[in-house]
């Protein structure tokens, strides 16, 4: 059994971020779960834009709200406490946020946590 303390969890290296978002990865590869699980922080009046091409992702939109634009059909929804969004076709989107967004995400296959955005918004499939 896997028990971690978010609160706790935010002062190791499990903790990644710049200057508009952190992800706190309570899940990652080396877990060995087959799935990484991450409590994301979004700053208000940021636009991100991303392009998972080698993993997919379930997003709960935990507090906050704002957008994602789906690159391929222009297509947009609102994102609110409450709603979920899954990228099951490697979706290039688009992320809006009016105020501070906090959500709990999924990535599959797992992410290692050396993972860093590549230039189209991806990241590398990396092994642990």
């Amino acid at each position: 059994m896997i028990v971690r303390d978010l609160h706790e969890v935010k002062h190791t290296d499990r903790r990644v971020k710049d200057q508009q978002w952190e992800s706190v990865r309570m899940l990652l590869a080396d877990d060995g779960m087959g799935f990484s699980f991450h409590i994301t922080t979004i700053a208000a009046g940021s636009e991100h834009t991303f392009h998972y091409k080698n993993h997919f992702e379930s997003v709960y939109c935990i507090s906050g709200e704002g957008s994602i634009e789906d690159l391929a059909t222009g297509k947009v929804h609102e994102l609110r406490p409450g709603v979920m969004y899954a990228l099951n076709l490697h979706d290039k989107h688009t992320l809006r946020c009016r105020t501070e967004m906090v959500f709990a995400c999924c990535f599959n296959p797992p992410v290692t946590g050396k993972e860093v955005h590549q230039a189209d918004g991806s990241y590398a499939l990396e092994t642990s």
